[in-house]
């Protein structure tokens, strides 16, 4: 009796160890343990696309301010960076010779106007002459010549006084509309003109700021062909409204429209230009800030993998894809130049719906590893 107790204990033992044996051998692989990851499934979804381009930034208007006459700087009544109301005065030229001029242009104008009087008046003493046959015609006819001769001279001295205020005018410098004023390079006395390598300064109105950037050739006949049988016009009043990326790297707080591209592809760079326009009511953009626009593009059916999903061996990006029983296989994927964002990239061949994807901590992994699913 006690050696049949002791054979029926030995046998619970041992099938004790042979379930233990087998649980262990279902949580290892060929490798090793069987260890669990993050499995991915693979959908479609809408998603944005974006691509970066380096901009120049302008003001709307961008006008250099530079003197008509020669003179001095005389007066500086603004300074860098000021706000500036349309018609302000900026700054005052000292050019006495065209006060000259002016007071010259008047007296040459009372001078016009007495020699008038004198030939109006022979006129009128002629007439009569000429009616009681005292004088011939002749001579009435050539007073009334004389007449509109000063009559011109006048007129030849009015202009010539216009001229002259004209140019008194221009001794000051005014603002053409509002805006901001930008660097002043030169200080009261500097001796300036018209042909001055640098402007007194810029006026730059800057309540929208207009941001410059091209695309090359490929880029512009993929961006034209993707708007089917629209003009440009259309193609650009279809486009998602596009966004700033400053210099510090936030992005700035107000969207942006494209709304204008040149007519032409640069010869010399191949390129097409695009202008796209930002408000500015901070005032935070300034004509020569440096950036970045993004512009998006939305996709509709996109199969999204993390970046930190795959891995790259000779220039090819794989995967992981895992099989019903868990085993995972490396599968080449292609993707798009454009991403999302900077964790996802969008797949456009490797993948359908459904494939299981290792989503992260690849790095252990080998072609044929065993996972928890």
């Amino acid at each position: 009796m006690r050696k049949t107790s002791t054979f029926l204990g030995l046998t619970t033992i041992a099938l004790l160890w042979a379930c233990q044996d087998k649980k262990q051998g279902e949580e290892w692989g060929a490798e090793g343990p069987v260890e669990q990851y993050p499995i991915l499934s693979v959908k479609t979804e809408k998603t944005n696309l974006f691509t970066d381009y380096p901009v120049v930034l302008q003001g709307i208007k961008d006008v250099e301010m530079r003197p008509k006459i020669d003179g001095f700087v005389e007066a500086i009544y603004v300074d860098e960076g000021q706000t500036v109301k349309k018609g302000q005065v900026l700054f005052k030229i000292y050019a006495p010779q065209y006060h000259e001029e002016s007071m010259a242009a008047s007296a040459s104008i009372k001078n016009a106007e007495a020699e008038l009087n004198n030939a109006r008046m022979q006129v009128a003493k002629a007439k009569p002459l000429v009616k009681e046959g005292i004088i011939s015609n002749y001579e009435l006819e050539s007073a009334e010549y004389t007449l509109r001769s000063k009559e011109a001279q006048l007129a030849q001295a009015r202009a010539s006084l216009n001229s002259a205020q004209a140019n008194v005018g221009y001794t000051q410098v005014v603002a053409p509309f509002d805006g901001v004023i930008g660097l002043i390079p030169y200080k009261v006395g500097a001796l300036v003109s018209s042909a001055s390598a640098q402007p007194l300064t810029t006026v730059s109105e800057i309540g929208s700021i207009n941001a410059y950037f091209s695309m090359n050739e490929k880029e512009f006949i993929d961006f034209m062909q993707k708007g089917g049988e629209q003009t440009l016009q259309q193609r650009l009043e279809g486009l998602q409204e596009v966004g700033l990326i400053l210099a510090n790297g936030s992005e700035y707080n107000q969207k942006g429209k494209i709304n204008t591209v040149s007519g032409q592809i640069d010869p010399q760079t191949g390129s097409v230009n695009f202008r796209a326009v930002f408000a500015n009511p901070q005032g935070l953009l300034r004509s020569g800030n440096s950036a970045t626009i993004r512009v998006y593009e939305e996709v509709a059916d996109a199969i999204l993998v993390p970046q930190k999903a795959t891995f790259e061996v000779q220039g090819k990006r794989f995967v992981y894809v895992a099989d019903a029983s868990g085993v995972v296989k490396s599968t080449e994927i292609s993707i798009m130049d454009k991403v999302p964002n900077s964790q996802y990239f969008v797949v456009t061949s490797g993948l359908k719906r459904g494939d299981k994807v290792v989503s992260e901590d690849i790095g252990g992994l080998r072609e044929g590893s065993k996972i928890k699913m």
